[in-house]
Order: structure tokens, then C-alpha cells, then sequence
């Protein structure tokens, strides 16, 4: 595991960006940590690793934002069941050969591949982050 401690948001894009660079297609990373920790700042330097120009945004109303299906990012804060995610075909982007990015990912538990990677980020302070990588 890998540890990162980030003193402002360009920081911990500084460190997904270069995170990015190790993931490969259909690679599903679990993205934990409280509301406001940095998840959603986190998928943002993930994608500009990826390079994709696009701006990313939470994806807390549509469950899933689609990135050119190089990424996924998933919000799945809002989703009450397994059975919920699955009729709306939020497992089928885990075979379509991008990277799955996915906050709240407890919520669709059941619906994971058996081989995740974990990204926790804890929030220490208004601006510092703890940022473990597992995979």
C-alpha cells in the first residue's frame, strides 16, 4: 500500500493524475472516504492522466458519468439496493473495457468484480488529505 499525504486539492490530482498512468482497461478502483473528502477531485486527476480533456464532474444525479468509455466514474451514493444499480446497467460498464471509478461503492457491493483496486482518502484538515493507494 501507498501513502500520500496532499496539502491542497492540485496536489491530490497531482497524485491521481499519476496514479492514472499505472491503471489499465477494465481495472475497477473503489474510491472511499467520507462526503467531501476528495473523490470526486481525486476521478478529476485521474481523467487528466488519462487524458481526457473533458471536465469531470460528480456524477451524484446520473450515478455515472461515461469519459469517451475510456472512464467510468460512479456515484452510487444515492443508490438504496444492488437490484437498483443492476436494472439501470451499472455493472455492464465493468466488461466494456474502460477504467470504473466508483464512490459509494458499499452500495453496490454485491454487483463488484472479485478484483477491485482501493483508493481511501481521509480528510485531516479544511486542506490535507490522507491518500492510501491498495492496488
Amino acid at each position: 500500500m501507498e501513502t500520500y499525504i496532499t496539502k491542497s486539492r492540485e496536489q491530490t490530482q497531482a497524485v491521481a493524475c499519476a496514479y492514472a498512468k499505472t491503471l489499465q482497461p477494465y481495472d475497477v478502483v473503489l474510491l472511499d472516504g467520507e462526503m467531501g473528502a476528495g473523490k470526486t477531485v481525486f476521478a478529476k486527476g485521474v481523467a487528466q492522466g488519462l487524458g481526457i480533456e473533458e471536465e469531470v464532474t460528480s456524477p451524484t444525479y446520473a450515478y455515472m458519468n461515461d469519459y469517451d468509455g475510456r472512464l467510468f466514474h460512479y456515484d452510487c451514493y444515492r443508490i438504496e439496493c444492488p437490484e437498483q444499480a443492476e436494472s439501470l446497467g451499472l455493472a455492464d460498464y465493468f466488461d466494456m473495457g474502460g477504467i470504473c471509478l466508483i464512490e459509494w461503492s458499499q452500495n453496490i457491493a454485491p454487483l463488484l468484480p472479485a478484483k477491485v483496486k482501493r483508493v481511501t482518502i481521509t480528510k485531516i484538515d479544511e486542506q490535507t488529505r490522507k491518500i492510501e493507494i491498495d492496488g
